[in-house]
């Protein structure tokens, strides 16, 4: 279910292909922007308008030679198991309730064992201006119906992850251009997200 909410992504956010950051990035970086844009494009495959899903972050080359069973969990071949920044996604099961985004996340905490978090949301996204140009005295329910029916609003998939060592990575969609090639990406293209999640891990 999507929510009015402003302001959308900075405009530092660079186009993505879903393979994950830039070449050249730092390797830690490079591995969880992959793992953000892999997480972000499974999720899409379920369609829009669904709930807010939360991931844990694990080192795949750590996480087989602790438990080796693991092999049969996650589907990685040889040279993403031995790679030390190739990480996989945990889907999280049974969130506590929560009457925000921001209430579901102070809920959240993370064992030494988890290299990281990720989460994948829905907002609807209106341009800054927008609620400058509201009148005075609406109430928030009124004034989320108004920004909702702005003609310049559109539906973002926003997908963030961060990891303990301090890299983070942002993925982009939006609903009117909801092709894997026209994702976005950056380190903090929704600062607000990254830093409530990276406040998960402390």
């Amino acid at each position: 279910m999507t929510t009015p909410s402003s302001p959308g992504p900075d405009d530092d956010s660079t186009a993505a292909s879903g393979a994950g950051a830039p070449a050249g990035l730092d390797p830690a970086l490079v591995g969880l922007a992959r793992c953000v844009h892999e997480t972000e494009a499974h999720v899409a495959a379920s369609g829009w308008d669904g709930p807010v899903r939360v991931f844990a972050l694990v080192g795949t080359a750590r996480a087989l030679a602790t438990d080796p069973a693991l092999a049969q969990v996650f589907p990685v071949g040889p040279e993403q198991a031995n790679d030390p920044f190739h990480l996989v996604a945990i889907e999280q099961d049974g969130l506590p309730e929560a009457d925000s985004l921001e209430s579901l996340l102070a809920q959240l905490g993370w064992p030494e064992s988890v290299d990281g978090a990720a989460l994948v949301v829905e907002r609807l996204v209106v341009p800054p201006d927008a609620e400058s140009e509201l009148p005075p005295g609406l109430s928030e329910d009124e004034a989320a119906e108004r920004l909702a029916a702005d003609p310049r609003a559109q539906d973002v998939r926003l997908a963030a992850g961060v990891l303990r060592t301090g890299e983070s990575w942002c993925a982009i969609r939006t609903r009117s251009h909801d092709d894997d090639l026209e994702v976005a990406g950056g380190q903090d293209a929704v600062p607000g997200l990254v830093e409530a999640l990276r406040a998960t891990l402390r």
